[in-house]
This record gives C-alpha cells, sequence and structure tokens, in this order.
C-alpha cells in the first residue's frame, strides 16, 4: 500500500456509516451483500473489512439509524438484514451535506496558488 492509497484509506474510513446508509437507502441488505456492493461500485478498489462493517452495524442499529431482521431463506443459511430507519434517511442526508462542504473547501484550498496553468488531481499540469 502507498502512502497515497493509506491517506486514501483513511479518509474513507471515517465515512463508513455513511457509505453503509447509503447503499440501505437503495433497499434492504444482508451484510455480505452490503459488502459485495461497496467492493463492486468502487471496482475493487475499495473494501471494508467485515469486522469493520459488522462493528458499524451494530453501532448504526443501536443509535437507531438501522433495523434488523432475519430472512425467510429456503436454501442455505438465514441471513441478517439491515433496511434504513428514517432517523439513518436524515443522518445520512447531514453526512453527505457536510462532506459536500468539505469538498468545497479543500478544493479551494488546493487550488490556493496555483499559477495560470491548471492543474489536476495528480499534480498534473493541462
Amino acid at each position: 500500500m502507498t502512502k497515497d492509497d493509506a491517506f486514501a484509506a483513511d479518509l474513507l474510513r471515517g465515512h463508513t456509516d455513511t457509505i453503509v446508509l447509503g447503499v440501505l437507502r437503495r433497499g434492504d441488505r444482508y451484510g455480505f451483500e452490503i459488502y459485495k456492493t461497496i467492493r463492486d461500485a468502487t471496482g475493487g478498489d475499495h473494501e471494508i473489512k467485515e469486522a469493520t462493517l459488522y462493528a458499524t452495524y451494530r453501532r448504526l442499529e443501536k443509535d437507531g439509524l438501522v433495523e434488523s431482521y432475519w430472512g425467510d431463506e429456503t436454501q442455505g443459511g438465514r441471513r441478517k438484514y439491515y433496511r434504513i430507519t428514517d432517523a439513518g434517511r436524515a443522518v445520512f442526508r447531514s453526512n453527505v451535506a457536510a462532506w459536500a462542504a468539505t469538498r468545497r473547501i479543500i478544493d479551494s484550498l488546493l487550488d490556493v496558488g496555483t499559477d495560470a496553468k491548471s492543474t489536476d488531481v495528480k499534480g498534473t499540469q493541462k
């Protein structure tokens, strides 16, 4: 893992709750399905460890942001499903708004002192 990868992972780690709530906004999911949805959405570039996700599910449920229930599978083991609550939707919207504000500020700060040449995020001049 490069230094850049570690920095990106740290940034993402702080948003695990919001990422999970975002997945659940699209419908109820069981634990491993949430993991696969996150992994697939990033083309495999970001995976959240299962232990981290299950701790997140417990915390979100304890905080009333998600509810869980057991599925009624006809094949295989029973799965625990999660659904977002109204409180979870409100927290998701608030977190996304805070992220957007933070992103605007960081983008402004990254642009401070740039010369007439345009530079992309990786520092490449255009």
